[in-house]
């Protein structure tokens, strides 16, 4: 396999070149928040869905919006409410009297790219309906189950200081995230030029860089990058260490109520492999886990209430684990 790696390089240096194209035409729309457009691209390459927190404002949905046009997709904001329905979401069977037969009516589920608004707004039942479309790819009405064509991605937003009229997402929910990202404020350059692009009645029109059929090809090389055995092992430790950190000589076993599940495993490799993608490798290395580490884990540790009332946060969590264990 080693020999095999320069290949692979190659052939990443190859399919990856539209990656800066991308940027920067999501750069001529979004100033700033390189963290929040790499973590979508990543998202776009490993196949998995992206939980935003931010104050309202800070460009999720510009952001989203404008990668969709991008890479010439179809897009659909919903605006989840306390009296949204399922059928709002991902469709329903509609009556036709003439013939006494059913119709299925798709909802707007059925695009690539959704953007979730306010997900925490709607009540469970609302939210578990995702579900099926997040993890299998696929949507049930009645008795059909309709697939969902790729690349389809959910970006879903919460506020986090707006609390009354909000629903706990169900733990099953969050774990099909891939990323969990905290947005903050721009700086006062980026700040500067937001109110210089943006004060002016003149949107600016993003411009197709690819098409989807490219993000397709390039998650076929992402699946070929070479991730060592000591790698699978240092992402072992790393999600193990939420579980029984007293085997790994780390005494935060009472800040943590549970630790994170194999599909934090399985999603480390993944975004890791995404990663070395984007930074034009062949291959994946300990500081690419390290890099995607925190927003894979960030919503998959449980905290105790003896870490709230010592305001501990996930984000500590992390940080010491990642500071305590023996990197490959």
């Amino acid at each position: 396999m080693t020999a095999a790696i320069p290949e692979i390089t190659e052939r990443v240096k190859e399919k990856s070149k539209f990656i800066g194209k991308l940027v920067d035409e999501i750069s001529r729309v979004i100033v700033g928040q390189r963290y929040m457009i790499e973590r979508l691209l990543l998202g776009l390459l490993a196949n998995g869905h992206i939980l935003v927190e931010g104050v309202p404002g800070l460009a999720k949905t510009t952001a989203i919006k404008t990668i969709s046009q991008a890479i010439n997709t179809k897009f659909q904001r919903i605006q989840f409410t306390p009296d949204l329905l399922p059928a709002d979401l991902i469709g329903t069977q509609i009556y036709l009297p003439k013939d006494g037969s059913f119709s299925i009516k798709k909802g707007p589920i059925f695009s690539n790219i959704i953007l979730a608004d306010e997900i925490n707004r709607a009540p469970a039942k609302v939210q578990s309906a995702l579900l099926e479309a997040m993890q299998e790819r696929q949507v049930t009405l009645a008795e059909e189950t309709f697939k969902l064509e790729d690349p389809f991605l959910v970006m879903a937003t919460q506020n986090p200081i707006e609390q009354e009229g909000t629903y706990p997402l169900p733990e099953a929910q969050i774990d099909r995230f891939m990323f969990k990202l905290k947005i903050d404020y721009p700086n006062k350059t980026e700040e500067k030029e937001i109110i210089k692009r943006f004060a002016s009645l003149n949107k600016i029109k993003t411009d197709v860089v690819i098409e989807p059929q490219e993000i397709l090809e390039a998650r076929k090389i992402v699946d070929e990058i070479y991730i060592d055995e000591k790698i699978h092992d240092y992402i072992i430790d790393i999600v193990f260490a939420t579980r029984t950190p007293t085997q790994y000589g780390l005494e935060i076993g009472s800040l943590i109520q549970y630790g994170a599940s194999p599909r934090a495993s399985i999603y480390l490799s993944q975004a890791s492999k995404a990663y070395a993608f984007i930074q034009n490798r062949g291959y994946v290395t300990p500081q690419d886990v390290k890099s995607v580490c925190p927003d894979i884990l960030r919503h998959r540790i449980i905290l105790s209430y003896e870490a709230e009332a010592e305001d501990v946060t996930t984000d500590n969590i992390i940080k010491t684990i990642l500071e305590r264990i023996d990197v490959p």
